[in-house]
């Protein structure tokens, strides 16, 4: 049995929210699965963010946000609290973003960040 925690670490802009449940259905994403949030080592600023679905692993917590499960490791939260996940769509870029409150300095693609 998962425990869903309620405060949430960082927030899903609605734009976000449209996309990711449409990649949910268009993608057959199984119903255990739940959105990955995290960070790993690595990318031109020292660390780049993951987003993805996944299957919900021991060092998991949980989050419900706007109707999404989100799985986050709780190491990970250190440098994603307070993290919004934006979706844009405009001529030069189209894609999901990170404005990242913790980010000390980032690179230009908007995926890699020092903390």
């Amino acid at each position: 049995m998962s425990t869903i925690t309620t405060t949430q670490p960082i927030s899903l802009s609605d734009g976000a929210v449209v996309q990711l449940k449409r990649l949910i259905e268009e993608k057959n994403v199984p119903e255990h699965y739940g959105l990955r949030i995290g960070v790993k080592g690595g990318g031109c600023s020292g660390f780049s963010y993951l987003l993805g679905f996944d299957e919900k692993t021991d060092k998991d917590e949980v989050f419900e946000i706007n109707g999404i499960t989100v799985y986050m490791e709780k190491a990970h939260g250190i440098y994603l609290i307070g993290m919004e996940v934006d979706w844009v769509e405009g001529l030069n870029n189209r894609g999901f973003t990170f404005n990242n409150p913790n980010a000390t300095e980032s690179c230009g693609c908007g995926t890699s960040f020092n903390a």
